[in-house]
Order: C-alpha cells, then sequence, then structure tokens
C-alpha cells in the first residue's frame, strides 16, 4: 500500500506496521521535536498516538460535531 502524502518520504513504501511502529515524525508535518514533547507523553510510536486515549477523544468528538451539522 502507497501512504502518498500520509508520511515523510522516506516512509511512502514501508509496510503499515513498520509505519505504526515508527516515530511520529515519521507521519507528514511533524519533526523530530514534535517526538521530544509526545514523548513527554509516552508516546514514542504512531501506533500509540494513534491509541492515545486524549486523541481518540478529540476524534471522537470530531466526529459528533460532524452529525450535529
Amino acid at each position: 500500500m502507497n501512504f502518498g502524502k500520509l508520511v515523510d518520504k522516506a516512509w511512502e513504501e514501508k509496510t503499515a506496521a513498520e509505519i505504526l511502529a515508527a516515530p511520529p515524525s515519521a507521519l507528514e508535518g511533524l519533526t523530530p521535536a514534535h517526538d521530544e514533547k509526545l514523548a513527554e507523553f509516552g508516546i514514542k510510536t504512531i501506533e500509540q498516538l494513534a491509541n492515545w486515549k486524549y486523541a481518540r477523544r478529540a476524534r471522537a468528538l470530531a466526529d459528533l460535531a460532524e452529525t450535529d451539522k
């Protein structure tokens, strides 16, 4: 699967499992400085970021807001 603009160029040909194990800076738009800040919250991989309870809550609120329009 090609992840195109979701990840930095170096990660485009990696598998989903490899990307989930990668640091958040592998995502397009994030930098190693973001990795450092997220590590303060115990987030060291994209998978941890995706499953972070606050990110999940924010996504749920955004999804609910879409139904309220």
